[in-house]
C-alpha cells in the first residue's frame, strides 16, 4: 500500500515531560485521516514533527517516503496549518497570500485569487487581515495551506471559529481535495468532523496514539465522541 506518512516508535519529551510515547502509524496516501484527544494530549506536537517543525527525541518519520530531519528538513509537497496562521495585519488577504506566493512555487494572482474563492472568501474584498474573524482567519489559512498545490494537507482544528456556513463549506473542500487524490491529516475535536470526513480515526491520550476506525486492529465498538 502507498503511504504519504510512515511514523515509527516515535517519542517526544520537553524536560521530564514525556508528550509522545512510541507512536506508530502508516497513513496511505488518497485518505483523509483524523486524529482526535483533548487540549495537551500530543496531536499538535505530532503533527509539528510530522511536518519538521520540531525532532522527535526517538524514532523516524517518513513523508512520501524521505525521512524528515535526515533526508529533508520539513515534509515535501505539504501544505500545513497548524495553530494560529500568522498573517501581514495590515495587508489584505489577497495581498497575504500573493505575498506568500513569490515565496514558493510562485503561483499566479489568478489562483491565489481562486484558492481564496475556494475558501468561501471575496478575493477582491479590502479589508486588512487585522479587521478580519476568527473564522475568516481560518478560511484563509486554509488557502495559504494549498497555495503550493500541495500532495498532502497536515490541518490541525480545520474548523476552528467557523460557522455553521464555514464548516459546510470546509467539509465540502476536503472532499473534492481527496477525491483529486490529496492526502489529509486533521485533528479535530468533534466526533461530526471525524464522522463525516475521515477514512481512518485515531484517537491520542497521554502521548498514546490509538486506533478507533478504519484500522484492521480498531477495537470493536470504540467510536469517537466529542471531547470538550
Amino acid at each position: 500500500m502507498n503511504n504519504a506518512i510512515s511514523i515509527e516508535n516515535v517519542s517526544k519529551s520537553f524536560g521530564q515531560e514525556t508528550v509522545l510515547r512510541e507512536v506508530s502509524l502508516n497513513l496511505r496516501a488518497g485518505a483523509i485521516h483524523g486524529i482526535i484527544g483533548r487540549n495537551g494530549s500530543g496531536k499538535t506536537v505530532l503533527m509539528k514533527c510530522v511536518c519538521g517543525f520540531m525532532n522527535p527525541n526517538r524514532g523516524e518519520i517518513r513523508v512520501f517516503d524521505r525521512r524528515i530531519g535526515r533526508d529533508c528538513d520539513f515534509a515535501p509537497d505539504t501544505g500545513m496549518l497548524i495553530e494560529t496562521p500568522g498573517f501581514l495585519p495590515h495587508e489584505t488577504g489577497l495581498n497575504n497570500l500573493l505575498w506568500l506566493a513569490r515565496l514558493g512555487k510562485r503561483a499566479s494572482k489568478a489562483r491565489v485569487k481562486e484558492l481564496i474563492s475556494q475558501v468561501g472568501l471575496d478575493p477582491s474584498l479590502r479589508k486588512p487581515v487585522s479587521q478580519y474573524s476568527l473564522g475568516m482567519r481560518q478560511r484563509l489559512g486554509i488557502a495559504q495551506a494549498l497555495l503550493d498545490d500541495p500532495k498532502l494537507l497536515i490541518l490541525d482544528e480545520p474548523m476552528n471559529g467557523l460557522d455553521k456556513t464555514g464548516v459546510r463549506d470546509i467539509r465540502d473542500l476536503l472532499l473534492r481535495l481527496r477525491g483529486e487524490g490529496r492526502t489529509i491529516l486533521l485533528a479535530s475535536h468533534f466526533a461530526q468532523d471525524v464522522d463525516e470526513l475521515c477514512d481512518t480515526v485515531s484517537e491520542m491520550d497521554q502521548g498514546v496514539l490509538t486506533p478507533v476506525r478504519g484500522w484492521d486492529d480498531a477495537p470493536a465498538g470504540n467510536e469517537p465522541e466529542n471531547i470538550p
